[in-house]
C-alpha cells in the first residue's frame, strides 16, 4: 500500500484529525491570522480560559478555524478546531428553524393560539391575548423565564413533556406581546410542539431535518459517545475565586439549550444561512422564510426576530445568538448582507467570547473592504499595590445614593456596580501606569475606561469620590437576618445578602440584583436583567428563619444547611480516636529542612500587651475535633511577628476595636494530629504535616476583632474554623457591616506585613515566615527556655 493511500485512508476514517485547524484561506492573510491568534492566546491566558475554539466564515467557505488552550487540562489534551462545546442558547435557533419548517409545510401556524397544536398547554393567562408560536419564538409570550420542573437549576433530568407540563402551575407575569421577556421555558414549549407535530423525538427531528443536511456531523442534542470523546471539560467559577468542574446534567428544556457542536459545524450552519437555506444536496428552508426570521418581531427596534437576535452593528445588520450554560460560553454572529460570520466557544462559565467575535468580524470586514486591520485591544496587570490602594467605596457626586465598590483580590481589582449587574475586573490601560483603567475580565473584556485622579474615579462621565472607611456601616434590619444566607444546589447557589441598606440576590453565580419589597417576605427583581417582572418569595420557620426561597411561581430553592451558621463550632467526626494519636505524633519528627533560619524567639503575645484577648479553642474541647490539644490557653509568636501584631492591636484602638486571638504558634505534632484525625474530604482546611504549617513556624495567627466597649467579639460573615465557603476571605454573602469588619481586620493586618489566606478570613501569615524553621516545642518547653 502506498504512503499516499495510507494518508487518504487515515483522513477518511479520522475527519477530526484532518480538521485540527482549517486555513487560513483568502481573504484571511498571514498578518490578520497572526494578529487574531496573538489576541486570542492572550485572552485565554489572561482570563484563564481552559479551552476556546473559533471558526470564521466568508460566503460558502470556512476560511479559518482553530483551537486554543486545553480541551482536557488534566490530560493535557489541546483544544482544536474540532473540539466540541455545549453551546447553550444557540440551540434555540435550531429549534426555531425546525418549527419554521413545519410552518412552511402548513403543519403549524405562527399566529394561531398555541393550544391548537398543544391542547394541554395551559399556564394561567389573565390577559386577553392568547399565546402563539410567533410570540414564543421571539420571547414575547409573557411566560416565566424558568419552568417549575426541568429549569436551569434542576439536576433531575425530567423529560421535555414533564418540563412543559409544569408550566401549567404558573401564571403569566406580563401580557403576551407587551414587551420582550426572555424565556427558556418558552423554547422548551416550541421544541415539544415540533416533537408532537413531527411525530418523532425532538433530537431525532433536529438530526434528520437540520444537522445531517447541513453536514453538521459533529453536533447533536444528545450526548453521544462521539460527542463525549471530543467535548471540552468545562469550568465554573465565582467572584470569591473558587473554580470547580461544571455539572453536565441534561436540561429539562433541551430545545432551549442542549446542543453540542464544534465551531466548524456552526460555520456550516452559517454557510447554509448565507445560501438562503440551501445545502449541498437540499434546502432546509426557503430564502423568504429565513428573511422573515431575521426581521424584528412586534417592534421594528426589537431585539429578536423569529429566534435570531437582531441588531445594527457598525452600520451593518447583525444576526445570531449567544449561549451560556454551565461552564460554556458561545457567540454565533453573522452579517448576512456581507455573508461574513464567526462562531466562538469557550469552556469557562460566562466567559466574554463576544469581544473575540466582534474583533473577528471587524477583521473580516477590513479584509473584504481593503481597510486597515482593526487595532487589537489590550490591557496590563495593575501596578503592584494599586488594587490595595484603590479598594473601597465610591459615591456618585450627583446621586449620593449610588455607591460603587472596588474589591481587591490580591493584585486584582473588581468593580461592584451601584445597583444591578456583574462584578467586573479592572486592569490598567497599557502605558498609563494605572492612571487609566479598563474593564477587562472574564465576563466583560475590553469595556469602558476609568480615569482616576487621586481618590476620584470617572466612569462614563460620572464622577465617584472615595468614601471614608473608618466607621462600620449600619447594621442590616433584624428582619432580614432570617433571610440572609444560601439557597439551592451545590452547582448553582442563590445567595441572599445585604448591601448598602438593600437586600440583594446573587443568582446564577454572577448576576447581582437588588430586591424591592412588595409585601411581607415577597420581593420583586429589578425591571432589567434575567428575572425582570418576577418575584422572590421566602417561607420562614417558626423561629423566623427562611427555609426556602421561591423564584417566580414555583422554582424552589431550599435553604442550604451551613455548619456554624447558628454560632456553634463546626465539627468533623475524627477518623481515628484523637487520644490515640498523641503518642504517635509525639514520637514522630517534623520534616527536615534546609536552612539557614533565624533563631526561634517565641514570645507570649499577652506579655507585650495584656489588652490582647485570648480565646484559644485548641486548649478546650470547643474546636472542630471536640478535644483539647494544648495544655494551656497561650499564644506565642516569633518576636518580630508578635511586635507587628501588637502594632495592629494598638492601631485599632481609636476605632474601638482590639484583637482576639484564637491560635498562634502550634507545635508540629499538633498539626500531625489534626491531619491524621480529619476525614480526607475536609483535609483542605488543615495543613499537611509533610510540609508543615506557618503556625508551626510561629509566624501565623488566627484571630478576629473584639469590641473594646463590650469586650465581645464582633460579628463576621462566617465563624472561626468554619469549614464552609463562608470562611473564605472573599466570600460574597452576609451583611455590609460584617464584611466591613472583615475588611477592617484585613486592612489593619496588611499594614503591618501580614497576608490573609484566601479560604480562611481569620488566618494571617507574617511576611518573614519562611525565615523560621518548623517548631515542635510544647508550650512548657518554650516557657522553660524563656526562664
Amino acid at each position: 500500500m502506498s504512503r499516499l493511500v495510507v494518508i487518504l485512508l487515515a483522513l477518511a476514517i479520522s475527519p477530526v484529525m484532518a480538521q485540527e485547524a482549517i486555513g487560513p484561506h483568502a481573504p484571511m492573510t498571514a498578518e490578520a491570522t497572526a494578529a487574531l491568534e496573538a489576541f486570542i492566546t492572550r485572552e485565554v491566558e489572561q482570563k484563564e480560559i481552559p479551552a476556546l475554539s473559533i471558526a470564521l466564515v466568508d460566503g460558502d467557505q470556512i476560511i479559518w478555524a482553530r483551537g486554543f488552550g486545553l480541551a482536557d487540562p488534566e490530560q493535557g489534551t489541546p483544544a482544536t478546531a474540532e473540539t466540541i462545546y455545549r453551546v447553550g442558547s444557540v440551540s434555540k435557533l435550531f429549534t426555531d428553524l425546525a418549527a419554521m419548517q413545519l410552518v412552511e409545510t402548513g403543519d403549524l401556524d405562527l399566529n394561531a393560539p398555541l393550544t391548537d397544536a398543544l391542547p394541554e398547554f395551559a399556564p394561567e393567562n389573565p390577559f386577553d391575548t392568547p399565546i402563539t408560536l410567533r410570540q414564543l419564538m421571539s420571547h414575547r409570550a409573557g411566560l416565566v423565564r424558568e419552568p417549575p420542573v426541568g429549569h436551569y437549576f434542576d439536576p433531575d433530568e425530567p423529560t421535555l413533556a414533564e418540563t412543559v407540563a409544569s408550566l401549567n402551575q404558573t401564571r403569566l407575569p406580563i401580557a403576551p406581546e407587551s414587551k420582550t421577556k426572555y424565556s427558556n421555558a418558552g423554547l422548551g414549549v416550541v421544541g415539544l410542539v415540533v416533537e408532537r407535530v413531527a411525530g418523532k423525538p425532538f433530537a431525532e427531528v433536529i438530526r434528520s431535518r437540520l444537522l445531517q443536511p447541513m453536514g453538521m456531523s459533529s453536533s447533536d442534542f444528545e450526548r453521544t459517545p462521539e460527542i463525549e470523546s471530543r467535548l471540552a471539560r468545562a469550568i465554573m467559577w465565582g467572584y470569591d475565586g473558587r473554580r470547580f468542574s461544571a455539572p453536565d446534567f441534561a436540561l429539562g428544556y433541551a430545545p432551549a439549550g442542549s446542543l453540542y457542536a464544534s465551531m466548524p459545524d456552526l460555520g456550516r450552519f452559517l454557510i447554509t444561512l448565507f445560501r438562503d437555506g440551501q445545502t449541498e444536496t437540499s434546502s432546509i428552508l426557503k430564502g423568504e422564510t429565513l428573511t422573515q426570521m431575521f426581521e424584528p418581531q412586534f417592534d421594528p427596534k426589537g431585539r429578536f426576530g423569529l429566534g435570531f437576535a437582531v441588531s445594527e452593528w457598525n452600520g451593518h445588520r447583525r444576526i445570531g445568538h449567544g449561549g451560556a450554560v454551565y461552564g460554556f460560553a458561545t457567540e454565533l454572529a453573522a452579517l448576512p448582507e456581507k455573508k461574513l460570520g464567526v462562531a466562538v466557544s469557550a469552556s469557562l462559565d460566562v466567559a466574554d467570547v463576544g469581544t473575540i467575535a466582534d474583533l473577528a468580524l471587524k477583521t473580516l470586514l477590513a479584509l473584504k473592504d481593503g481597510e486597515p486591520l482593526p487595532e487589537l485591544p489590550r490591557s496590563d496587570p495593575l501596578p503592584e499595590g494599586l488594587a490595595q490602594k484603590l479598594r473601597g467605596r465610591y459615591q456618585d457626586e450627583d446621586h449620593p445614593d449610588r455607591v460603587i465598590e472596588l474589591l481587591d483580590r490580591g493584585n486584582r481589582l473588581l468593580l461592584m456596580p451601584a445597583r444591578s449587574g456583574f462584578l467586573l475586573e479592572l486592569r490598567s490601560v497599557a502605558e498609563t501606569e494605572g492612571n487609566t483603567l479598563i474593564l477587562d475580565g472574564p465576563i466583560l473584556a475590553h469595556g469602558e475606561t476609568i480615569t482616576r485622579d487621586g481618590d476620584t474615579l470617572t466612569l462614563n462621565g460620572t464622577t465617584y469620590r472615595k468614601l471614608p472607611d473608618d466607621e462600620p456601616l449600619p447594621p442590616a434590619p433584624e428582619d432580614w437576618m432570617g433571610l440572609i444566607g444560601e439557597y439551592g444546589w451545590d452547582h448553582n447557589i442563590l445567595y441572599i445578602l445585604e448591601r448598602e441598606g438593600m437586600l440583594y440576590a446573587l443568582i446564577e453565580w454572577f448576576f447581582l440584583y437588588p430586591l424591592e419589597p412588595i409585601e411581607a417576605d415577597t420581593y420583586a427583581f429589578p425591571l432589567t436583567g434575567l428575572y425582570h417582572d418576577e418575584t422572590l418569595r421566602f417561607e420562614r420557620d417558626d423561629a423566623g428563619k427562611a427555609h426556602r426561597a421561591i423564584l417566580g411561581e414555583s422554582v424552589v430553592f431550599e435553604r442550604r444547611p451551613i455548619d456554624g451558621e447558628d454560632g456553634s463550632t463546626f465539627r468533623v467526626d475524627p477518623i481515628r480516636p484523637v487520644a490515640s494519636l498523641l503518642p504517635e505524633a509525639l514520637n514522630a519528627s517534623p520534616p527536615l529542612e534546609q536552612g539557614p533560619f533565624h533563631d526561634s524567639d517565641l514570645v507570649d503575645l499577652t506579655t507585650l500587651d495584656p489588652t490582647i484577648q485570648l480565646d484559644i479553642r485548641y486548649a478546650t474541647d470547643n474546636n472542630f475535633l471536640g478535644t483539647p490539644f494544648y495544655s494551656s490557653p497561650r499564644a506565642f509568636m516569633q518576636r518580630p511577628a508578635a511586635e507587628a501584631l501588637v502594632r495592629v492591636h494598638q492601631a485599632l484602638e481609636p476605632l474601638g476595636y482590639g484583637l482576639l486571638i484564637h491560635d498562634a504558634y502550634r507545635p508540629w505534632y499538633v498539626t500531625k494530629m489534626f491531619y491524621d484525625a480529619t476525614p480526607e474530604e475536609s483535609r483542605g482546611f488543615v495543613a499537611n504535616p509533610a510540609s508543615g504549617s506557618k503556625h508551626n513556624r510561629g509566624c501565623a495567627v488566627d484571630l478576629t476583632l473584639y469590641d473594646r466597649s463590650t469586650g465581645k467579639p464582633v460579628s463576621m460573615v462566617g465563624g472561626y474554623d468554619e469549614f464552609s465557603d463562608r470562611g473564605g476571605a472573599h466570600y460574597f454573602g452576609g451583611t455590609s457591616r460584617q464584611r466591613w469588619h472583615r475588611r477592617l481586620l484585613r486592612r489593619a493586618m496588611e499594614a503591618q506585613g501580614f497576608t490573609v489566606i484566601n479560604n480562611e478570613w481569620w488566618h494571617f501569615d507574617f511576611k518573614d515566615w519562611a525565615s523560621y524553621p518548623i517548631g515542635n516545642q510544647t508550650f512548657e518547653e518554650i516557657e522553660a527556655g524563656a526562664s
